[in-house]
């Protein structure tokens, strides 16, 4: 074999059969081939396991897809490559033109817009309720067929708990599907629920280091397998080192989430008790309107503390900009904690009654704690609080 062409065939190193990798390795490969035509075709037909395109499926992506689907306590899953991927590769997979979602305001921005107007360009209606309207979601589901029941709980970024068994009970006796956005709660909550599809942005708590995006759709076996060719076709696949690095992640994903709850309680507790503080939102204080809800839930309240600032926007902004440990940037579930202002987080296009029922005002700040020691992160909170105050 001459040199020009040893290149593109490297010599094959197996592994002997009782030799294994500690971690497992990366299958950075976009092709994969089969001994034969035959077998290839026998793959295409469905009828035999293996990888042959990675856009549809990969080693090291299907490695993720199963730990989270057994973390999430379902059957199977697909990765992407984002969160926002995850959201709209479900919802256009999951509609047809005429079919009706229920939606909430206190959702994700990018969730409203991709329901509200991405959606309603190919003929899909839906209803938008707050969360905490249970008898409107009833009345609704009796008004009108449904195909999709769509919330997140705890809701960003002011953390009202959505009252699952009950929003899930309702939507499986209306015949429709009910999709919870699971990503502030984590992994290892909400399983017990008789949620049809849970969505996370590993982008957040998966990865934990903030240097790596992704998307999970979890569900039972059918769902995903419904879904599986239309994830194919829209082309969002997560990249195999990205997946690589979630797997990376993951395994300190425990250690990391319940640290970060620890310190996050510390921080409301710190600022329920400050003068400056109109009002905490975080589901592991008494105070909480919906702390009784959340017990019974959760295992752990989470990591972002949002609360209102009596000074306004004026305050929020000096507030924001004292703060030396927490980065004025997007995204949660980090190790570095993040500060974002209600201007940060959107929510422009709801009008004045739907912004009031959201929650959000012009003095709402999110923290994303991550895991920074506690003493020090209270500290620079403070000094904030101080200036924001002035």
């Amino acid at each position: 074999m001459k040199k020009t062409t040893r290149v593109n065939h490297p010599p094959a190193v197996e592994l002997p059969a009782d030799n294994h990798p500690l971690v497992s390795p990366i299958y950075q490969s976009v092709k994969f081939e089969f001994d034969t035509i035959e077998e290839t075709e026998r793959y295409l037909r469905g009828e035999r396991a293996g990888f042959y395109y990675s856009r549809t499926s990969n080693p090291t992506t299907r490695q993720l897809e199963l730990l989270l689907a057994e973390l999430q306590g379902r059957e199977d899953c697909l990765v992407t490559a984002s969160g926002v991927g995850a959201i709209s590769q479900t919802l256009l997979a999951l509609t047809n033109q005429g079919d009706h979602i229920i939606a909430f305001i206190e959702s994700y921005n990018p969730t409203r817009h991709l329901i509200r107007r991405v959606l309603g360009r190919f003929g899909v209606t839906h209803t938008l309720l707050s969360i905490e309207d249970l008898a409107g979601v009833e009345r609704t589901l009796a008004a009108r067929p449904t195909r999709l029941v769509f919330f997140e709980s705890p809701t960003n970024p002011v953390t009202k708990i959505a009252d699952i068994a009950a929003l899930t009970r309702l939507a499986r006796a209306a015949g429709a599907l009910s999709v919870l956005d699971n990503t502030f709660a984590g992994f290892h909550q909400h399983g017990g629920y008789e949620v049809d599809v849970y969505l996370h942005s590993l982008t957040k708590y998966a990865s934990g280091t903030g240097d790596v995006m992704g998307g999970a759709v979890i569900a039972r076996t059918e769902l995903i397998r419904a879904m599986r060719n239309d994830f194919g076709v829209l082309g969002g696949t997560l990249d195999p080192h990205a997946a690589f690095l979630i797997l990376r992640g993951l395994k300190t994903y425990f250690v990391r989430y319940r640290a970060q709850c620890a310190s996050a309680l510390r921080v409301a507790q710190l600022l329920a008790a400050h003068p400056a503080v109109a009002r905490v939102h975080y589901p592991g204080l008494p105070t909480h309107p919906q702390h009784a809800l959340a017990t019974q839930q959760m295992q752990d309240f989470g990591t972002i503390v949002s609360f209102d600032l009596r000074g306004g926007a004026d305050a929020a902004r000096r507030f924001a900009d004292t703060l030396e440990l927490f980065a004025r940037a997007a995204s949660l579930g980090s190790t570095e904690s993040l500060v974002v202002t209600a201007q940060m987080m959107g929510g422009r296009e709801l009008d004045p009654e739907l912004q009031r029922q959201s929650g959000i005002t012009d003095g709402t700040i999110r923290l994303s704690i991550g895991l920074e020691d506690a003493d020090d992160l209270r500290a620079d909170l403070e000094r904030a609080l101080t200036a924001a105050a002035a």
